[in-house]
């Protein structure tokens, strides 16, 4: 199976849930037109409260619907721009580029950490987030963040392609 943009998400207002859209644009260095969270710098009312001049290396949230699938949600229900099918997203190393559609092209720059929002939304919704590798370590589940590199239209049913960096691939923190 080719893997392709599943659902894309945009909500002008810092909230929990993103409405679906037909489709959303990405501007390149910017993040999601419209998005609450979009910016050079850092969005997020936690991280802005740390330090609001830091570069904003979370423009867009990216998650697999397969977790989805498996946890019964809908696309956009926790906040998330675009969901992805076919696509291991955890598995990804930093710095990773997904082209998304004809044209646009972001760069994954870490794991969302999953927050305890999660469970005002649905009882127990944080836990089902986390898991446990092989050797004891804990594995966010809760998608990927991006930046943009160029931007685009992106679409339900668009294409997604894999480009991995060169080199030594670094395994992905939070970001």
């Amino acid at each position: 199976m080719q893997p392709t943009v599943a659902a894309v998400a945009v909500s002008p207002r810092h909230g929990f849930s993103k409405p679906l859209q037909a489709s959303i644009r990405l501007i390149a260095g910017w993040g999601v037109a419209g998005d609450a969270h979009s910016g050079a710098l850092v969005k997020h009312r936690s991280r802005v409260a740390k330090n609001p001049a830091q570069p904003n290396l979370r423009q867009v949230h990216l998650i697999h619907a397969e977790l989805l699938d498996e946890l019964d949600l809908a696309p956009g229900a926790v906040g998330e721009n675009v969901t992805v099918r076919g696509v291991d997203l955890l598995s990804l190393p930093e710095g990773a580029l997904l082209m998304l559609g004809a044209a646009a092209v972001v760069r994954v720059s870490g794991l969302r950490n999953p927050c305890s929002q999660l469970d005002k939304y649905r009882p127990g919704l944080m836990k089902a987030m986390l898991g446990r590798d092989a050797c004891g370590g804990l594995v966010r589940k809760s998608g990927v963040m991006a930046t943009v590199l160029t931007g685009g239209d992106v679409r339900p049913g668009d294409a997604v392609r894999v480009v991995l960096p060169e080199g030594e691939q670094r395994r992905l923190v939070p970001v």
